[in-house]
């Protein structure tokens, strides 16, 4: 009996051997369709390729593609563990032709297969084609020799393909199995086609036509083929099984459900172990892809189905939580086909410990306050809506799992009344935010963050993708539409542009679309999770509702992401250098540098600063992996995680772990963060701490760059020390002593030329002369350049070769004129150097001047009257009153 695994390898190896090229599967998020949650089939990838907008090197190809439905139209979450055959992952087999085989290849290829290859009963198998498609029938009769009874034709939509309302379309066939008549069930198109006995296995597309306008059809240039078969289902059919939760994998992971919860695998919680199975599939795929649980989007409908699992588990009686141990097995079961779940196991299974955990906690306050309002309700009596609403608003229950815990009551949910409770909260939000003082422009943003939710954030895992303009916002007002020139605010579905947070700035880069091309100049959380793209119109009009491709500067969000992640390392390394009283206190990631303020109380000294760097530069050398894992705020803060400044936090965080582990810590930097980060701190290249200041009392700056940026300082800095080295005419190595010798012969010269401005002011080498005003002997100098400084000592010592009098001398030095008068302490009594300092300073344009009656000091802008100073003091002197 072929295994899960064979079949896949046996389809892939059988459609390679006829010329197609094996395609590994796309990410379950789709980054080329803006209208999908999920990637929900095999053509999803290839879709660009069937429109024409993207070439491949290869015309044929095949792939075994990893499919979610669990959201929007394609979701099957509710029936899963309840029927044979529902599931919300599965795996989606196909061949494909762009332009090359069409109707008869695909035909052969596939009754080949099933039949020849896989030895499946011709006897068995049926075939429908849509009504209107001859050709397709007349190719069965011929191909496979059914008869015309066992090809049905089918006159509905059920086999008309279509892309979207407009695009490549064409009719279908589908190729069923019969169980046999033992088993309830009509063949296709009849009352009875919803039982068990036809099984449809494959479904081959016809891609033949392009409809345009709707209903609107012309024939393609070169028609198609898109098939898909679901593994699952085939598998059950030739492992001789009705179900496809029998199969070898869904088994397996079924016996691991009963082994962690002491369950038996097909006694009373038989539904519950296939939920489970089911569930951990979809949950491992879809972290493995980047999407975390959160409260919106993708990481909304990642939650429900964690959440529906852990509910059920809870039913079986686990205590601890369970759902993570139950990945290994999957990991041995698809990790060979699938090396992504491989790599991310242990992110995978620390989100789902951490996401049980929290569920836990609120799952028993939920459940007890569901059977208390349950046990008031009459028989049939429905849940009332603002009960369902408290769980969901309160709890954490989503509206479906309320509804789930109440599968076989005879209690339903009154919906309706949990839509009116759900706009009730709405309004008082809306009410509540009106009040905080935001500019009306803001409302714009509260409308669409009510109607569209929040913007789903992409760039974690891709720097482009596809989306759907929500929103357009031009001079304040929303439009529906907007030309060339126009200044624009866009809001799109999903992107991979960061809005600016964390001291993290916003990505620029292109929005773009066939004749439209917007410059994003900068991008804003909006809301805390609306992210809203700001720019310029290029070319082309911009219309509310339109496709577009969002494409992320990539070598600046490059140079962006490298000095984010440095600045968690430069954290961790100056609280190891300086202690952990370091904290941030503000930061800025731009692409050209980054800034982190910390506290500390003093300036780092250069060997400190050399330390530093060089703890950086180690981490980085260690090019070890940069992990991100969601978890509790709590749980981060228990692993030693460091709050990054301008972050808010909910219940849960992302870590972000760097460098290589360390006894009892999980890494040697961790983080709670939610920027963009490098790969591998490798990635970073050089880093270089180009300033440390300060800011204010007891918090430093530092200034610093990596990569490219740093590279380009060190070759600055290189170049300026040939240069001043030339100017030297020294070597680069032998410039710090040359200037320093320099410095030291420059000291000894000023202190030469200060000792000679003295002697000059004293009056040379005959000693000090005195000339007499009114009776007084009187200094009076005008020292030039001698420094302001020297005034004071050289007016004392002056004053004490006098003997008795005044001295008073003037200083241009650097263009500013500066006076001090000293007089003796026999003179104190009648003269005032004050009143002196002040009249020399009127003289030179100045006013004020203080000091003691024996010393005082004044200054004036108009050096050039230094000498009106010095007669100013000579005619105060002169006065009769001074006599």
């Amino acid at each position: 009996m072929p295994t899960t695994n064979d079949i896949r390898a046996a389809f892939l190896d059988y459609f390679a051997a006829n010329g197609h090229q094996i395609v590994p599967s796309s990410s379950l998020v789709p980054r080329n369709d803006p209208t999908l949650l999920f990637t929900n089939a095999g053509m999803v990838q290839f879709k660009n390729v069937f429109t024409g907008q993207e070439t491949r090197p290869y015309s044929r190809a095949t792939t075994a593609q990893k499919v979610v439905r669990a959201g929007g139209k394609h979701n099957d979450l509710d029936n899963v563990g309840y029927t044979a055959r529902h599931h919300t992952f599965f795996e989606m087999m196909g061949n494909f032709s762009f332009g090359d085989y069409f109707k008869a290849e695909a035909i052969e290829f596939a009754w080949t297969l099933i039949t020849r290859d896989f030895g499946l009963k011709p006897e068995r198998l049926l075939a429908t084609v849509y009504a209107e498609d001859e050709e397709a029938a007349g190719l069965w009769r011929k191909i496979t020799g059914l008869s015309d009874d066992r090809i049905i034709r089918i006159a509905t939509a059920d086999n008309f393909w279509r892309m979207g309302d407009t695009g490549p379309c064409g009719p279908c066939s589908e190729i069923f199995y019969d169980h046999g008549p033992d088993v309830p069930g009509g063949p296709p198109g009849s009352p009875d086609e919803d039982g068990d006995r036809f099984v449809e296995i494959w479904n081959l597309v016809f891609m033949q036509f392009f409809e345009d306008p709707p209903g609107v059809r012309a024939p393609l240039p070169r028609p198609s083929i898109d098939t898909g078969m679901g593994l699952e289902r085939f598998a059950a059919i030739l492992q001789g099984k009705r179900d496809n939760y029998d199969t070898d994998t869904m088994r397996a992971l079924i016996l691991a459900s009963a082994d962690a919860t002491g369950q038996d695998p097909d006694g009373p919680f038989r539904a519950s172990h296939r939920v489970v199975a089911d569930h951990l599939r979809s949950t491992s795929f879809l972290i493995a892809d980047g999407v975390l649980p959160s409260k919106d989007g993708r990481g909304y409908v990642l939650r429900r189905i964690m959440r529906r699992a852990m509910r059920h588990l809870h039913m079986m009686g686990t205590k601890e939580t369970v759902f993570h141990k139950l990945v290994p097995t999957l990991v041995r079961q698809m990790g060979a086909a699938y090396p992504e779940l491989v790599q991310a196991e242990g992110l995978i299974r620390e989100t789902m410990r951490g996401e049980e955990e929290r569920f836990k906690a609120m799952l028993e306050r939920g459940l007890a306050l569901l059977e208390d309002e349950t046990g008031r309700l009459g028989d049939g009596q429905p849940l009332p809506g603002d009960v369902a609403f408290k769980l969901y608003d309160t709890f954490g229950f989503p509206l479906d799992l309320t509804q789930d815990a109440l599968r076989g009551t005879s209690h339903a949910v009154d919906v309706e009344g949990f839509d009116r409770a759900m706009q009730m909260q709405r309004a008082r939000a809306r009410a509540a935010w009106a009040g905080s003082g935001d500019t009306a422009t803001e409302t714009v943003w509260f409308e669409a963050r009510d109607t569209f939710g929040a913007t789903e954030f992409l760039g974690y895992t891709t720097e482009q993708t596809e989306a759907e303009i929500q929103a357009i916002v031009h001079d304040g007002r929303p439009v529906t539409e907007a030309g060339a020139g126009a200044q624009v605010e866009l809001l799109l579905n999903q992107t991979p542009f960061y809005g600016e947070s964390g001291g993290q700035v916003g990505d620029t880069g292109l929005i773009t679309a066939p004749g439209l091309r917007i410059a994003v100049t900068d991008t804003q959380k909006r809301l805390g999770d609306l992210l809203v793209h700001s720019g310029t119109i290029i070319e082309g009009t911009a219309q509310v509702g339109q496709a577009v491709v969002a494409g992320v500067d990539h070598e600046r969000r490059g140079a962006i992401r490298a000095h984010h992640s440095a600045t968690h390392l430069l954290h961790e390394a100056l609280r190891r250098q300086l202690g952990p009283h370091v904290t941030q206190k503000g930061s800025l990631n731009a692409p050209d540098r980054l800034r982190f303020d910390i506290s500390q109380p003093r300036p780092l000294t250069p060997e400190e600063i050399a330390a530093v760097e060089a703890e950086v530069n180690a981490r980085i050398r260690e090019n070890s992996p940069v992990t991100t894992r969601p978890m509790s705020q709590d749980e981060a803060i228990n692993l030693g995680a460091m709050a990054l400044f301008g972050e808010k936090y909910g219940d849960e965080v992302r870590v972000v772990f760097m460098g290589a582990p360390e006894p009892g810590r999980a890494a040697w930097s961790i983080e709670l963060c939610g920027g963009t980060h490098v790969n591998r701190t490798g990635d970073i290249g050089l880093f270089r701490i180009t300033s440390e200041s300060g800011v204010s009392a007891g918090v430093r700056r530092i200034e610093a760059v990596t990569g490219r940026t740093a590279e380009q300082a060190a070759v600055a800095a290189d170049q300026r020390l040939q240069q001043i080295a030339a100017m030297l005419r020294v070597s680069a190595a032998e410039a710090p002593e040359r200037l320093a010798a320099i410095l030291e012969e420059r000291r000894v010269m000023e202190r030469q030329i200060s000792d000679l401005q003295r002697k000059l002011a004293g009056g040379g080498e005959g000693g000090v002369a005195a000339e007499q005003v009114n009776g007084v002997g009187l200094i009076a100098r005008n020292v030039g350049d001698l420094p302001a400084r020297e005034l004071k000592p050289l007016a004392d010592s002056l004053r004490q070769q006098i003997g008795s009098g005044v001295v008073v001398l003037v200083s241009t030095a650097e263009d500013k004129a500066s006076v001090v008068a000293a007089v003796t302490s026999d003179l104190t009594d009648r003269l005032d150097a004050v009143q002196m300092v002040r009249a020399a300073s009127a003289a030179m344009g100045g006013k004020g001047g203080g000091g003691r009656r024996d010393m005082a000091q004044a200054g004036g802008p108009d050096a050039a009257r230094a000498d009106a100073a010095l007669e100013a003091v000579r005619g105060l002197l002169a006065a009769p009153t001074a006599a």
